[in-house]
């Protein structure tokens, strides 16, 4: 067991720490909650339901080390963020191996992760250029202005289930880097790789105590994040419904905020698509991480007659009956145990309650869930355009196929979502393609691409309900919202 009080599965289940003013500090009188593997059910680690007081301590060490932060220069804290890319490169294996273990997904679904994550840190790696301002000299006689960009003070970042390194590291280097102290909520479900990614942080030296912090617990965390009135700004992760509440919340407080919510994300395969080019691209999307993603693929528009759908399904249902099913940590597996019994439980149902509604099961994964009540198999149905299937967001690795007669109407169906987080069309057609991306009301488009995730360089962008707030995560937005704009005018 590390010093900072948590450990892996093979050591057993300990209380977890939360890490404040650089030091690893238990989280007294509080409640735990289990957290579970996914794989075999049995409690690995008790993560603290941390509260307002905990919060509190968290915040009053943020604020009183972001002044000596924020005087450090810019390409001193790009060095740091550099550090702190060696040590995800140094232990990017055992980084990878916590990711599967505690949220479940496969080896080489969680080395992609930890990659995306380090990604992001490079990014970061350049704020000496990103935080340039810019000047405009003689605006009257003797007259100039100029932009400057200095950080909001200290931020907060609340982080989901389904990334638990690689969300983090969208938001930590970011806010670091442009002189921000900053405090880490992770989700109560799968801490344990944030908890490693902060150990890291504590190695670097120059990084000062106080700068990064790290709360354990739920929501009553989540709510004392939004009220505690020393906290500037929120970067938000979750479902959508959670986002437009943390959304509200952090702006009757006063702070800037950026809330990232869910998707139902449609794939269009076009009657020219190839598809052995589509089918893997569509297993990919559909039932990696077992469709625990915000970029998945769930609803697939088969745009052409009954003959051309026929053929598609039948492609998808032969592909999908290839993947095989069991833990993350077997090389064999590719359809990885949902993140809990309760997350396979609520999918399974909403996939029985559409089989009493009318939908086509064409291929059926529910059955044995294993040991921990968490496996279900890759499930493809048929289902009318309104139907909850077609519509909702169930984060599972359940595909829904929906039939269109041409592109206007699979833009139509797209359109109509309340989400707009993503979407791909396959096809071999340029006209097609340009038709699909100017019409699409989505915020990440891929064409021949079944997870459109940009690299780190450029925004998560999401639209409509995907995203509250105008700022996304990564590349520039992420410098905007981390920084504000002062404007100033002087005259000599």
């Amino acid at each position: 067991m590390s010093i900072d009080g948590h450990a892996t599965a093979e050591v057993g289940a300990v209380r977890l720490a939360n890490y404040v003013g650089g030091a690893w500090r238990p989280a007294d009188g509080v409640d735990t909650l289990d957290d579970v593997d996914p794989v075999s059910g049995e409690t690995v680690a008790l993560v603290p339901l941390s509260g307002a007081r905990q919060v509190r301590k968290a915040v009053e060490a943020a604020r009183a080390a972001q002044p000596e932060w924020r005087a450090v220069p810019p390409q001193r804290r790009a060095r740091v963020v550099l550090a702190l890319r060696e040590q995800l490169l140094r232990r990017r294996e055992e980084l990878v191996a916590l990711v599967s273990a505690d949220m479940g997904k496969t080896l080489a679904d969680a080395d992609g992760e930890v990659g995306r994550g380090i990604e992001s840190v490079e990014s970061a790696a350049a704020i000496p250029h990103l935080l340039k301002g810019e000047t405009l000299e003689g605006v009257a006689a003797g007259v100039d202005v100029e932009l400057v960009r200095q950080p909001v003070g200290v931020v907060a970042a609340i982080t989901p289930f389904n990334f638990p390194a690689m969300i983090p590291l969208w938001f930590l280097p970011y806010a670091i880097a442009c002189g921000n102290s900053f405090l880490l909520k992770p989700s109560e479900q799968d801490p344990r790789p944030a908890a490693l990614i902060v150990e890291m942080v504590d190695a670097i030296e120059e990084i000062p105590p106080g700068v990064v912090n790290l709360v354990h617990g739920g929501r009553d965390a989540v709510t004392a994040i939004l009220e505690d009135p020393g906290i500037d700004a929120v970067s938000f992760v979750g479902r959508a419904e959670t986002a437009r509440i943390v959304a509200e919340g952090a702006v009757r407080t006063g702070k800037r905020v950026q809330a990232l919510g869910g998707a139902k994300n449609s794939l269009v395969v076009m009657p020219d698509a190839d598809l052995d080019q589509a089918a893997p691209a569509i297993m990919g999307s559909a039932f990696g991480a077992a469709g625990q993603r915000c970029l998945a693929g769930s609803a697939c528009v088969v745009v052409g007659d009954a003959e051309r759908r026929a053929e598609v399904g039948r492609a998808l249902v032969a592909a999908a009956s290839e993947l095989a099913v069991g833990p993350g940590d077997e090389p064999a597996t590719d359809v990885c145990p949902m993140v809990s019994a309760a997350a396979r439980e609520k999918v399974a149902e909403a996939i029985g309650r559409g089989e009493h509604d009318g939908a086509e099961l064409l291929l059926d994964g529910r059955g044995d869930g294993g040991p921990a009540g968490t496996l279900l198999g890759p499930t493809i149905a048929v289902a009318e355009p309104e139907s909850e299937l077609a519509r909702d967001e169930l984060f599972g690795p359940l595909l829904t196929l929906v039939e269109a007669p041409d592109l206007d109407a699979a833009l139509e169906f797209l359109n109509a979502s309340r989400y707009g987080n993503a979407g791909a069309i396959f096809t071999g057609s340029g006209e097609a393609a340009r038709e699909y991306r100017y019409g699409a009301e989505v915020g990440m488009l891929g064409v021949n691409v079944g997870v459109p995730a940009p690299v780190a360089w450029f925004p998560f962008a999401g639209w409509k309900d995907s995203c509250d707030g105008d700022l996304h995560a990564n590349g520039t937005d992420a410098v905007d919202f981390y920084t504000r704009k002062k404007v100033v005018t002087s005259r000599w």
